[in-house]
C-alpha cells in the first residue's frame, strides 16, 4: 500500500491511463474532469461476482449523477483488453455490457497503490470508493473488503450533501440528510432552530 495515507480535504492523486467508452480505447487523466465532481471507485476483478453488480448499477444510475454535475469512474487492475471483454459480455452471463462511464485499466497497480486501496495479498483493490470536487480535492472517501457491495443510494446522497454545503457555506447537512430536509447552521445559538424542531 501507499506511503501516503489519504485523507478528505487533499488533492486527489492525477493519474492518466488507458480506459474502455463505448466499447473503444481512450486516454483518460483525472485533472480533466475539473470543473466537474468526480465519483472514482475501484473494484477488485472483472468477471467476478459482486463487481459486476456494482458496476451495472453506477451505469444504470449514471443519469442520476450527471444530473449532479458528476462523472464516474470505475478503476481495476484489469487490462483495458478484459474490461472491453466484460464490457462485450451481457449481463446475463456475468458481464456488464454497454456502460455510461469509462473503466479504467490499472494494470501497473499504480493508481490503487496513490489512492492505498491495493491489497497486498490478492493483489487487487479494495471497493474504494472517492468523491472529488470540481477543485480536485477529495471529499469523501469509503473502503468497502472485498466480499460486499456498496450503496449506490449513499453514494448520490453524499454527492448531494456535499454540492449542498459548497453551495451554501453557512449551512451543514445532519445525519441522513437528503435533498429538502432542513440542515443546521453551525453556531451555537443558531443551530438550536434545527434541535429545537425535533422535539415537535
Amino acid at each position: 500500500m501507499g506511503e501516503n495515507l489519504l485523507r478528505v480535504g487533499q488533492v486527489a492523486p492525477d493519474f492518466t491511463a488507458t480506459a474502455v467508452m463505448d466499447q473503444d480505447f481512450r486516454s483518460v487523466r483525472l485533472s480533466d474532469y475539473r470543473g466537474k465532481y468526480v465519483v472514482l471507485f475501484f473494484y477488485p476483478l472483472d468477471f467476478t461476482f459482486v463487481c459486476p453488480t456494482e458496476v451495472a448499477a453506477f451505469s444504470d444510475r449514471h443519469p442520476e449523477f450527471s444530473q449532479l454535475d458528476a462523472e464516474v469512474l470505475g478503476v481495476s487492475v484489469d487490462s483495458e483488453f478484459s474490461h472491453l471483454a466484460w464490457i462485450q459480455t451481457e449481463r446475463t452471463n456475468g458481464g456488464v455490457g454497454d456502460l455510461n462511464f469509462p473503466l479504467v485499466s490499472d494494470i501497473k497497480k499504480e493508481i490503487s497503490d496513490a489512492y492505498n486501496v491495493l491489497d497486498p495479498d490478492s493483489g487487487v483493490a479494495l471497493r474504494g470508493l472517492f468523491l472529488i470536487d470540481k477543485e480536485g480535492i477529495l471529499q469523501h472517501i469509503t473502503i468497502n473488503n472485498l466480499a460486499f457491495g456498496r450503496s449506490i443510494d449513499e453514494a448520490l446522497r453524499v454527492l448531494q450533501a456535499l454540492r449542498h454545503v459548497q453551495k451554501n457555506a453557512n449551512e451543514v447537512c445532519p445525519a441522513d440528510w437528503k435533498p429538502g430536509d432542513k440542515t443546521l447552521i453551525p453556531d451555537p445559538t443558531q443551530s438550536k432552530d434545527y434541535f429545537s424542531a425535533l422535539g415537535q
